[in-house]
């Protein structure tokens, strides 16, 4: 199987990687933007080769993996719908499924030799705050969820091709509606991602913030390690899933509004059940959130 990585970054390389230490391609070509990002792919054993376009790398690809920012999904899809071979699978491992799957309909519905009944939109539940294809990791996403929104078009041989290929790779497949998925992850990635990188903006941005960050200990990592991901990917996230992200938002500024007054005026006893509340729901489904 020819695979044809289109974003070589580090969910792309680990893809890539994943899928040749389990046997399940024979060559791996890749197209960034970045045109150092695909050679280093290559110095590094994730590609074989390094195309100067989307056409020319998936010209002769029988998969297509597409990992770019969910922004630039539309882009790259257009390009690839101009020299799509008609037996091809093209897959997505973007953080929103509505957008992706909004664009491929524009774009891969148009091509003349593609059929959108052979684009299988997905969604692999791993990755790490540090972004580069050196950061890739052919174990990444053994034992994790990969969660596969399947449209209507979708064809089954095609679905089939690409759950097979994850199971391979060590991840426990899951399906779930575009646009659940959308709505879930608003609330369990989308906003925990604004929250990391809003809190430790305003602290950088205060006139004392390297002091009080020469203080922050165990407690503000955890907190904030995901601040060091990727903002441009993140950005294309946050405005391509706005409506549900904007949601959970406003909820949890309302909760902050609560807090707020329950602090001013003293209130132990509603500050605490907030906290109860928590620390009760994140102890009993610790083996989920820990099983890094």
């Amino acid at each position: 199987m020819k695979l044809a990585l289109i974003g070589v970054g580090m969910i792309g390389g680990s893809v890539a990687a994943a899928l040749r230490r389990a046997g399940a391609i024979d060559r791996a070509v890749g197209f960034d933007a970045d045109p150092k990002a695909a050679r280093r792919g290559v110095d590094l054993g994730v590609l074989d080769a390094a195309a100067a376009s989307v056409e020319e790398a998936v010209r002769e690809a029988d998969l297509v993996v597409l990992a770019v920012p969910v922004g630039a999904m539309r882009e790259v899809m257009a390009a690839a719908a101009k020299a799509l071979p008609a037996h091809a699978i093209v897959t997505d491992v973007g953080s929103t499924k509505l957008s992706v799957i909004e664009a491929a309909r524009a774009a891969l519905g148009a091509a003349s030799s593609f059929s959108i009944r052979r684009f299988v939109p997905g969604h692999p539940i791993a990755g790490r705050e540090l972004p580069g294809v050196e950061h890739a990791d052919a174990e990444l996403f053994r034992g994790r969820l990969y969660v596969c929104t399947p449209i209507g078009e979708t064809n089954a041989e095609a679905r089939a091709s690409v759950e097979s290929l994850w199971r391979r790779i060590g991840a426990q497949v899951v399906t779930m509606d575009p646009a659940e998925h959308d709505r879930v992850f608003a609330a369990v990635s989308h906003l925990p991602h604004l929250l990391a990188f809003a809190l430790v903006a305003r602290i950088a941005s205060e006139p004392d913030g390297e002091r009080k960050l020469g203080f922050a200990g165990a407690g503000f990592r955890d907190f904030t390690r995901i601040a060091a991901s990727s903002p441009a990917m993140w950005r294309d996230v946050c405005l391509a899933n706005r409506a549900a992200l904007s949601e959970e938002l406003r909820g949890y500024r309302a909760l902050l509004d609560e807090l707020q007054r329950v602090v001013d005026a003293g209130d132990a006893a509603a500050l605490e059940a907030t906290f109860e509340l928590a620390s009760r729901t994140r102890r009993r489904h610790a083996r989920t959130f820990d099983a890094e």
